[in-house]
């Protein structure tokens, strides 16, 4: 496990972007309730990711369907945030979007201006994310899945692709959202969809580095 010591890495003063950048690209994490959006920004970011994380009160009782997370305590309420230099040029921006319906008007925002998403799926609540996938799909949005398991021995990418009824032209990637280097791969397997599309420019693809 690579897991990224977050607290260590500097913060966005601490760290500023190259004079030499020139594109800001946006990703946005998106998926149900719990299913570890936060924990794949955090992991994945090279400052010291932006999250607006509250402690849960008995105010969401009845509200937020805690089925299967019920030892969560926090929730994120607008959005979490981090960045990574692909190059001297390009920098990714990844926006990882609160999960319960009473904040999915927020999404429409985060959207403006991405590139697309990541769907992060627990394969033990598949339907968790089904209203992602059917708006990314409806929206026209480029989109790949990752299929989020801590356990030894991933779930099956074909029995999920199939419970998602998933396209065969969309990725699915299984992944530890804990990881770094998991969470990298999701997203270079995003920036390789987007470049089969024509979508970015063709430096993006340095985020292989």
């Amino acid at each position: 496990m690579d897991s990224v010591a977050y607290d260590d890495r500097p913060t966005r003063a601490g760290a500023p972007l190259r004079s030499s950048v020139r594109h800001g690209l946006k990703i946005v994490v998106v998926g149900g309730f719990g299913v570890g959006k936060t924990t794949m920004v955090r992991a994945v970011s090279e400052i010291q990711p932006l999250d607006t994380e509250a402690v849960m009160t008995d105010a969401g009782v009845g509200v937020d369907d805690l089925t299967g997370v019920t030892g969560k305590s926090t929730t994120t309420v607008a959005f979490d945030f981090g960045r990574i230099t692909l190059s001297d040029e390009y920098v990714l921006y990844v926006f990882g979007a609160p999960g319960q319906e009473r904040f999915w008007f927020l999404w429409d925002r985060l959207f403006t201006g991405t590139l697309g998403a990541v769907v992060l799926v627990d394969p033990s609540r598949i339907s968790d994310s089904w209203y992602a996938i059917d708006r990314l799909e409806y929206q026209g949005t480029p989109f790949v899945v990752a299929c989020n398991s801590f356990e030894p021995i991933p779930p099956a990418l074909d029995e999920v692709r199939d419970a998602l009824d998933l396209d065969l032209d969309v990725p699915l990637f299984s992944c530890d959202a804990r990881s770094r280097a998991s969470s990298k791969q999701v997203l270079v397997g995003f920036v390789e969809h987007l470049v089969e599309r024509q979508s970015p420019p063709a430096a993006v693809s340095e985020v292989r580095s």
